[in-house]
């Protein structure tokens, strides 16, 4: 009998559980979905239906007004994919030698280091002397190496890849040392390869980061072809909406049936559209680096 309530108990459970995390996923499905849909929606099915995920009329509109340059666009991908791969490929590598460095109890600098790191995560010099610097001193203005140097190396990732390194079974390092392996092969063959979740998770971080930045190539970027992807979408959107604003230019230039509100839709599909696709492989990795990076420290 007793069993009997227990697996009625226990299935009750179960399907509230289920049913708790269907809805949670539900909710972050449907608005990616709504997106995806508006982009395709035409300009009179959204005035008169609003935001709905079953249109009355389906239409490219949004997709032609944005891709009339297409080499613009491609160009602008191009850009934001170069950026995105060397910040994140060097980035990894600088921030995993930080903190395999602070992790190291023999290092003797390494309270010195952390405490500069910690500081400099509560503290920052602002925009205006940092772009005194760059563009003054460093004579980053204008180039693709402004878009990546700043970029490079986190203080929280930082602090998160050096808790994973704590965790790290010293016992397989002294072992390694003992048969004569150099610091830099202890580093390269030994602690990279046990540390993947860490190094996937930094790394999605580092991509992200990248890949969604735009505010340099605001403040920085003066040539067009080198306009990070959503700074790019951004002008595109803004220049549209002026032109609409001014009455005779957007009849004259046929602004006025430019599809604004599918527009907006039709940009955060084509922006966010790889990073949708890129998550998925490593989410495994994101949650196990999170949870062990986050456990100590």
């Amino acid at each position: 009998m007793n069993s009997a309530i227990n697996k009625r108990k226990f299935r009750a459970g179960l399907f509230f559980t289920h049913s708790v995390f269907t809805l949670l996923a539900l909710s972050c499905i449907i608005p990616m979905l709504l997106v995806v849909i508006l982009s395709v929606s035409g300009t009179e099915s959204i005035i008169e239906r609003g935001y709905s995920l079953f249109p009355k009329i389906w239409s490219l509109d949004a997709f032609r007004y944005i891709f009339k340059s297409p080499e613009l666009i491609l160009n602008s991908y191009g850009t934001t994919l170069f950026v995105t791969v060397v910040g994140t490929g060097v980035g990894l590598i600088l921030t995993a030698m930080i903190a395999y460095s602070l992790s190291r109890k023999d290092y003797k600098l390494a309270g010195i280091l952390g405490f500069l790191v910690f500081f400099s995560m509560l503290f920052n010099a602002g925009m205006i002397p940092s772009y005194i610097v760059f563009t003054k001193y460093y004579l980053l203005k204008d180039t693709y190496w402004i878009l990546i140097l700043p970029g490079l190396v986190n203080s929280w990732n930082i602090i998160l890849l050096r808790t994973f390194f704590f965790d790290l079974p010293q016992e397989v390092l002294e072992s390694a040392s003992i048969d004569g392996c150099s610091e830099m092969r202890i580093f390269w063959q030994i602690v990279l390869p046990i540390s993947k979740p860490a190094l996937a998770t930094i790394g999605l971080m580092l991509t992200l980061g990248y890949w969604n930045e735009w505010t340099r190539s605001m403040i920085y970027i003066d040539s067009e072809h080198k306009y990070m992807l959503q700074y790019l979408l951004y002008k595109i959107l803004r220049n549209a909406e002026e032109m609409m604003k001014d009455s005779q230019a957007g009849l004259s230039l046929g602004m006025s049936e430019f599809p604004s509100d599918s527009a907006k839709m039709a940009m955060a599909v084509i922006a966010a559209g790889p990073m949708m696709f890129v998550f998925p492989f490593f989410q495994k990795y994101f949650v196990r680096g999170i949870t062990s990076g986050a456990v100590k420290g």
